[in-house]
């Protein structure tokens, strides 16, 4: 299974609550929503469904599960959103109780067993685990090498700070560029993939 992380981000390489003001607001970050303006259903959109088409499961951390679990769910009927109840998902947390999964199909993976779980599911099946938002999840999948794709959706916005998913300890991962594609509206939709 492909671990593939896909992620609005901006030039300064801020990944912080895209989707709105309350979104995430640690550090004092005040520019929640700040993906909105730039949204391109044609080149966004089309890369979103084809991420989520060659998924097998979903893979979040807490916070962006407890947003999404929040908004999916009331979605149904809509038919990005009836696959994204209806696949399975994984959620990586110390502080979920199972008790507290109620969103459709998901499967809690405890913190501190996260990368070893992770590395059991890549090699257990066929398709993709996406991995969407999640800064502090994708950037432990960045700095252990256990990712196969990274796709980034390019914002031309600076934001002067906030959370990251690039790791910052000195180490050195080469990528290569397999597509690109521009929106309309600024933002470049790039796939990476490692250079083994």
């Amino acid at each position: 299974m492909r671990v593939v992380i896909m992620d609005f981000i901006s030039l300064d390489g801020v990944v912080q609550a895209p989707g709105g003001p309350e979104e995430d607001t640690d550090g004092g970050f005040a520019h929640g929503g700040w993906s909105h303006p730039f949204f391109d259903p044609e080149a966004m959109g089309t890369a979103f469904d084809d991420a989520l088409s060659g998924a097998k499961a979903l893979l979040f951390g807490r916070r962006t599960w407890q947003t999404m679990a929040a908004a999916w769910p009331e979605r149904a009927g809509d038919p990005f959103a009836d696959q994204m109840n209806a696949i399975p998902k994984y959620v990586v947390s110390s502080t979920l109780g199972d008790d507290e999964l109620n969103w459709e199909n998901t499967t809690r993976i405890p913190g501190g067993e996260a990368v070893a779980e992770i590395r059991k599911l890549r090699e257990s099946g066929d398709g993709s685990l996406l991995v969407m938002g999640s800064a502090t999840l994708a950037r432990t999948l960045l700095s252990e090498g256990l990712f196969d794709e990274l796709r980034l959706m390019i914002e031309p916005v600076i934001l002067g700070g906030g959370k990251s998913i690039f790791p910052e300890n000195g180490g050195l991962r080469t990528l290569e560029l397999v597509s690109s594609v521009t929106s309309n509206t600024g933002v470049h939709v790039c796939t990476y993939r490692p250079v083994e």
